[in-house]
């Protein structure tokens, strides 16, 4: 499973670990991914996405999923959350 959040895009990023005497050496650092459920207001229903503690704050800013993918880029999502923003403008368009 890729270290990528599904609705920000954020993934590894690289650096350096440098000790007392400041020698460097490469290291990763990797996003805070949590497995989060959350539900969607348009759908009714429950989707369990695996995105960053940065991303989840982002959609609570937002005021819920359906808000944060409806303005979120396509090149960030994952394909996982591209189906749910279809699904959701369908189902928006429709009422």
């Amino acid at each position: 499973m890729s270290r990528v959040c599904e609705l920000t895009g954020k993934g590894p990023m690289s650096g350096n670990t440098v000790s007392h005497a400041n020698n460097r050496s490469r290291r990763r650092f990797l996003p805070n991914l949590n497995e989060v459920t959350l539900m969607s207001d348009a759908l009714g229903t429950a989707f369990k996405l695996r995105i960053s503690a940065a991303g989840l704050r982002s959609v609570d800013h937002r005021g819920g999923l359906d808000a944060f993918l409806a303005k979120a880029r396509d090149e960030d999502l994952s394909v996982n959350a591209l189906k749910i923003k279809k699904a959701i403008n369908k189902a928006q368009s429709a009422a």
